[in-house]
């Protein structure tokens, strides 16, 4: 069974503490969640189920919360998944899986997250004593192969030869093409905040100098911690034949694990495999919208998956938005989304996350 993409909308993105801090991730979801809906041309009584990733939250089931806050039919139940980074994507290969088996017709899938508002993190201590803050749980069982994210990716800088000349350049270019964009037709508004508001006019000098975050990983190739949501209505092919337009055809979508050392490379192969799967060439690919949590993951993924560097990310990356993390791969997709309404053929999202997981999806206009 063919399944459609038939809308795409996201929240500006904003750095935490900023301007969509005071916002539950229900009140980041809800209004985006809507907005899809809208332009989907699709009544809230057709939906089956929502689908969020949030890695954040700290339990509960987001994706209740932002299902009923949207006024969505009290039957549908909402699934909240947490596979970090890679779980606003994720929610897409699941929601087309439902689809395809005949669970459901329509399925909204995204991601929300509110770095601002996550909760604290206290591990108790069986023998009495006071509980210990936590910033992050271990990702894998191996503490030698459980690295902190900076030093995964400098790590990825040596053993590429990705110099920080190399990562400065992309994040300018980055925030270049961002700055350049108009991201209005993707964008639902929030707290009066209409565009994402971290894009500035960076400047190799200036990221140059920015602060070491560890060896050739800085504060100007890293993306900043944020806030934001991003979802897409998902359709059977006979729901997709009754509306205005039947939007894009997703083509292929998964999951792979792979080093859990080195988790910036692992969307290389889930890359592979959708186009492997679709019978698609990385050279015949028309846009990709490829995460950049660190310049040097991106480099390493386009350079890897043999992408060509400049149809990647064609109106900025996450370097310009920020990184609200169960969201990040949902807002890929929607970027995907609207590039390719712009021209035709074939494009490709990828996400890594900890734990050395990287996910891809590949859709088709």
């Amino acid at each position: 069974m063919t399944v459609h993409i038939v809308a795409a909308k996201r929240s500006p993105v904003a750095p935490r503490g900023g301007l969509l801090s005071r916002l539950a991730v229900h009140e980041l979801g809800a209004p985006v969640l809507l907005a899809a809906l809208v332009d989907a041309g699709i009544s809230p009584e057709m939906v089956d189920e929502v689908i969020v990733g949030n890695a954040l939250g700290g339990g509960g089931n987001p994706a209740r919360m932002i299902a009923l806050a949207a006024g969505l039919p009290e039957h549908v139940a909402g699934l909240s998944i947490d596979r970090q980074c890679c779980g606003g994507l994720d929610a897409l290969v699941l929601g087309a899986a439902m689809i395809t088996s005949g669970q459901a017709q329509v399925v909204i899938a995204g991601g929300t997250e509110s770095y601002s508002r996550r909760p604290v993190r206290l591990r108790t201590d069986p023998d009495g004593g006071d509980p210990v803050a936590y910033d992050r749980p271990p990702f894998v069982p191996f503490a030698g192969r459980d690295p902190e994210m900076d030093i995964a990716a400098d790590a990825l800088s040596r053993e590429t030869g990705i110099t920080q000349s190399d990562q400065d350049a992309w994040a300018v270019r980055s925030h270049e093409k961002a700055i350049a964009a108009d991201h209005s037709a993707e964008i639902t508004p929030l707290n009066e905040l209409y565009r994402d508001a971290f894009a500035r006019k960076l400047r190799p000098a200036l990221a140059a100098r920015a602060p070491r975050l560890h060896g050739t990983i800085s504060a100007a190739n890293a993306a900043v911690a944020a806030d934001g949501a991003a979802f897409v209505v998902m359709a059977s092919a006979a729901i997709a034949r009754t509306l205005p337009d039947e939007g894009l055809v997703y083509r292929a979508g998964i999951t792979m694990g792979d080093r859990p050392d080195m988790p910036g490379t692992a969307p290389i192969a889930a890359i592979r495999k959708v186009l492997d799967q679709a019978q698609i060439s990385s050279e015949a690919l028309k846009t990709a919208e490829i995460m950049e949590a660190y310049a040097v993951q991106a480099i390493a993924c386009v350079r890897g998956a043999g992408i060509d560097p400049e149809i990647v990310n064609l109106a900025g990356g996450a370097l310009a938005r920020g990184h609200p993390i169960g969201a990040s791969g949902a807002i890929n997709a929607v970027r995907l989304f609207h590039e390719l309404r712009r021209t035709s053929g074939s494009g490709i999202a990828a996400i890594a996350a900890a734990g050395g997981l990287g996910t891809s999806v590949l859709m088709s206009r």
